[in-house]
């Protein structure tokens, strides 16, 4: 009589998967463990590791698969370490899905700002002064912007709906604002920077643009903290909206927010909308993968609303929000 036992249904060939299913979710998992101790470290600040740390929120659905798989293989102490790991990444991400609550005091006077990022100057400018006209904007910051884009911007009508332009010698980033302008730079800002009213009360505008990590992840840093060292005393009515080439996982962003500010797409449950890269010419068919461009605001505002909107010719999103001036 023929062995059961050696056809290609016996127990131990079908059970062959199960220590390579485990092994996989174990290498699965040293990444995302890798990136949680790079987070709660802090070792992307300045260096390489910034890069896989965009990444994170992946990481997690990353990790929530295998904690499953290892919980169908019984195997209990791999699926309790994937659970915690599950646990600690949650703690970091749920809140940027869960609105804080906050309302605008009523009567309360309203600021609608947007950021774009103009790819080098190469943006419509058509697509930019239609959305400053149909958000009803009243001041929007503009990255890579070069002379060239600035006149195209001009001609385009930008200046009839923003009358006000402050854009600094020797810098790619500018502010248009309808509103008036009642002091100058603040030196101490590190970018472009500009006070306006807002229904009697001032607020403080400054664009950001600081390098990219994958050019010089030094640089990067270097500019963040410089945004972080100045924002203590000033920022408690400032707005800084830009392309910070950073997300909220970062942590050169979480120690600038540390200083008292608050991302608005966060505070609104909206903390994982990405915004780049969107028509990039090297990859046309990759989707927005991460938030790197943000709009973040001192106590003395609170945000209402926001939304992220394509135009023609860029690799980010623009960001629109609407924030209450309080007081």
């Amino acid at each position: 009589m023929a062995d059961r036992r050696s056809g290609t249904g016996s127990p131990a060939r079908r059970r062959w998967w199960r220590p390579s299913a485990t092994t996989l979710c174990g290498l699965l998992l040293l990444g995302p463990a890798a990136l949680a101790a790079v987070r709660v470290l802090g070792l992307d600040d300045g260096t390489i590791l910034a890069l896989p740390m965009a990444g994170l929120p992946y990481a997690a659905l990353l990790t929530l698969l295998s904690a499953a798989v290892l919980a169908v293989l019984r195997r209990r102490w791999l699926a309790v370490s994937a659970a915690a790991l599950v646990g600690l990444q949650l703690w970091w991400l749920v809140p940027r899905f869960v609105p804080d609550g906050a309302e605008a005091p009523a009567g309360a006077p309203r600021l609608r700002v947007a950021t774009s990022n103009a790819y080098l100057g190469n943006v419509s400018p058509q697509a930019l002064v239609d959305l400053v006209r149909a958000q009803r904007l009243d001041a929007v910051a503009v990255e890579e912007l070069s002379g060239s884009a600035a006149a195209a911007l001009d001609a385009a009508g930008i200046r009839e709906l923003l009358p006000h332009r402050e854009m600094p010698d020797g810098t790619d980033t500018a502010i248009y604002t309808r509103l008036p302008v009642t002091a100058a730079a603040d030196p101490a800002w590190p970018t472009t920077n500009v006070t306006v009213t807002v229904d009697g009360r001032p607020v403080r505008l400054v664009a950001v643009h600081t390098y990219y990590p994958l050019g010089d992840a030094a640089k990067w840093a270097a500019g963040m903290h410089a945004l972080r060292d100045a924002a203590p005393g000033r920022s408690r009515n400032a707005v800084l909206l830009g392309d910070f080439n950073a997300t909220l996982d970062h942590a050169p962003m979480r120690s600038l927010l540390a200083t008292g500010l608050a991302d608005a797409h966060a505070e609104l449950g909206a903390g994982l909308f990405p915004t780049w890269p969107e028509h990039n010419l090297d990859f046309p068919y990759l989707p927005p993968m991460i938030q790197i461009d943000h709009v973040l605001h001192g106590p003395a505002l609170v945000p209402v609303s926001i939304g992220e909107h394509t135009l023609a010719r860029t690799d980010h999103r623009a960001v629109v929000a609407e924030l209450a001036v309080r007081d």
